[in-house]
């Protein structure tokens, strides 16, 4: 026995593993989408979005995103994370919390920004208050600006667990730019 296996580890066999799951991912071209963008407001394509018109990108696939309020200044979205999102103790990963601030500090700015004008992170504090537990049920994350400037905004995004509680909160920065002609 090597001195780094445990006497008592399962055999590394796919069998010991239990049955494999698959998940499987649909989306549209992102390049479509994000050549929408440069022609409305960003309270108008988040709309568009939220009502179908326009489809969301690939990472609401991957995250299970989906937009649910879009007002000027803040949004809010939901995400009911599923098992391919676990960390290894059961519980869901940060990374997908944090995509989900992410998102939604976002496109709070977004939201406010008007035709021909996009934004980007610069960057993120999240701080993780409670664990998300796996089956826990649907996340809701807000976000809204705290100051939309020329060329920098502020942003602030909480999420919330099924049963209300706070999970995790976030500030942003933001990069404000033109966009490219369409």
């Amino acid at each position: 026995m090597s001195e780094t296996q445990q006497p008592d580890a399962p055999a590394a066999t796919p069998e010991a593993w239990g049955e494999p799951r698959t998940r499987e991912l649909t989306w549209y071209d992102p390049l479509q989408i994000a050549a929408q963008v440069p022609r409305m407001s960003g309270i108008e394509f988040l709309g568009r979005m939220r009502d179908g018109v326009i489809p969301p990108p690939p990472i609401a696939a991957h995250f299970g995103l989906d937009i649910d309020v879009v007002e000027p200044g803040r949004v809010t979205f939901t995400c009911t994370p599923d098992e391919s999102g676990y960390n290894p103790i059961g519980t869901v990963h940060g990374g997908v919390v944090c995509t989900l601030l992410d998102t939604v500090c976002g496109c709070a700015m977004q939201s406010v920004l008007p035709q021909g004008k996009g934004y980007t992170s610069v960057e993120i504090k999240v701080s993780y208050v409670k664990a998300v537990r796996g089956g826990g049920g649907p996340l809701t994350a807000e976000g809204t600006v705290v100051k939309a400037g020329s060329r920098v905004g502020f942003t602030e995004g909480v999420v919330r667990d099924a049963a209300g509680a706070v999970v995790a909160t976030a500030s942003s920065t933001l990069l404000l730019f033109d966009l490219p002609k369409a």
